[in-house]
């Protein structure tokens, strides 16, 4: 715990200095009146160089055709885990952790070429590259280019993320707690590449996206035909909604969004893949070892994966909410495995556009046709947005409980671990 001291200081005195406010010259002179609009549009076109909070550093030409921007984000935390020893044994105890690790450093490059309809993005996570070796998909987790023909037709090539999920869509960066839930890193694909054709209709009321992909996720690819499909379609009666959680912009009038979305994917029993629904933790991961009636080494299964998400959000207060439904069937077994799960979360600023408290419930049933596999999480969190989510501090505590059929340690009882965490969070 004195390391976990020694962290919050840093923090603290790193947020005494006041919220970080990096102003340009023409900034300055607008905000006084001394210059007008016009005169400030014609300045920020003659910049080569310009910086903006959250987005980096960014680089045009003297024509205008080509921009980059360069930024990054710091995400350092520390995870306390005190594990249920109900099962505890003379031979085996369940053994506890305390853990600082650099969850992610990521650095980002995005921009136009020849004309600012064709937009690129790249971004790599330094933070999965440990003694040489990679994890989680490895270092590349964007790389695509982006072809505007109008804001309703646009096409993109390359790897993303897999537009199925609201809480996935969301940047890392942009959570309302210290991380996701533990329902949307067992459902969602991850990362993919493929092609992919999406707009936005009348100014954002109605957002779509539907997709190809190679099917075996981040970084990875095979030489056959099976490959994945993706679709999500989002309606906001009141205006766009941003991916991003809370309403740390303290929204003056209500947002609303409903969204549904579908992904199917064929994979071979045991092919090596990095989808995060085909991890050991996943519903299919903890489901598939819970079969009665299991699928044949090497057998093609078609995954079906379903979901439906709902946001609303006003004057610092916001609520989300997702349910999925999975299953997989052997191609030749004909066995099948079922699951389904959801989250639901909200917050408020007690303090406007500077502290939230958030509460969320998680549930996860692996296994449909078999009893005691749930997966239970709540989690309460606090969050001090220093400067909006550029600069923020966050900590919360899950109580983690599962039932005999997955406990985290194995024998006959449930178990209800207790998890702490605590993160710093900065873009630049």
């Amino acid at each position: 715990m004195k390391r976990l001291g020694v962290l919050l200081g840093v923090a603290l005195i790193a947020a005494q200095a006041g919220p970080v406010s990096a102003k340009s010259l023409e900034d300055v002179l607008k905000e006084k009146g001394v210059i007008t609009e016009d005169d400030y549009k014609n300045i920020q076109k003659s910049s080569p160089i310009k910086y903006k909070l959250g987005d980096g550093f960014t680089f045009t030409s003297a024509d205008g055709k080509f921009s980059t921007s360069i930024g990054g984000v710091y995400q350092l935390r520390y995870t306390l885990m005190d594990l249920d020893d109900v099962n505890n044994t003379a031979a085996k105890r369940a053994q506890d952790y305390s853990k600082f690790e650099l969850k992610r450093i990521k650095l980002h490059f995005n921009g136009y070429a020849y004309s600012p309809d064709l937009t690129y993005k790249m971004q790599l996570n330094f933070a999965n590259i440990a003694g040489g070796t990679t994890n989680n998909g490895g270092l590349l987790e964007f790389a695509w280019l982006n072809y505007r023909l109008r804001d309703e037709i646009q096409f993109r090539f390359g790897q993303d993320k897999v537009q199925f999920g609201r809480q996935w869509i969301t940047s890392s960066d942009a959570q309302q707690f210290v991380d996701t839930s533990a329902v949307t890193s067992a459902f969602v694909p991850g990362y993919d590449t493929g092609v992919m054709i999406h707009g936005k209709i009348a100014g954002g009321l109605v957002n779509y996206n539907i997709g190809g992909y190679g099917g075996v996720g981040q970084n990875t690819y095979r030489t056959t035909t099976d490959n994945s499909f993706a679709a999500r379609l989002a309606v906001n009666p009141l205006g766009d909604v941003k991916y991003s959680e809370s309403d740390v912009e303290y929204s003056v009038n209500p947002l609303v969004s409903f969204g549904a979305n579908f992904f199917r994917d064929t994979i071979y029993n045991g092919e090596t893949n990095n989808l995060f629904f085909a991890k050991s933790t996943s519903w299919y991961g903890l489901g598939s070892t819970l079969m009665t009636k299991k699928f044949s080494a090497g057998e093609p299964l078609d995954f079906n994966t379903a979901g439906a998400d709902a946001v609303f959000k006003w004057r610092g207060f916001s609520a989300t909410g997702e349910y999925f439904f999975a299953e997989a069937d052997g191609q030749t077994s004909k066995n099948r495995l079922r699951a389904d799960g959801f989250y639901a979360q909200a917050g408020y600023f007690v303090i406007p556009k500077t502290v939230e408290l958030a509460y969320r419930y998680s549930y996860i049933d692996p296994n449909r046709d078999v009893t005691n596999d749930h997966w239970v999480e709540n989690t309460g969190a606090v969050s001090w947005y220093i400067n909006k989510q550029n600069l923020k501090i966050q900590a919360d505590y899950t109580n983690i409980h599962k039932q005999a059929a997955i406990a985290s340690t194995s024998g006959k009882n449930a178990t209800d671990d207790q998890q702490v965490r605590f993160q710093v969070q900065m873009q630049f």
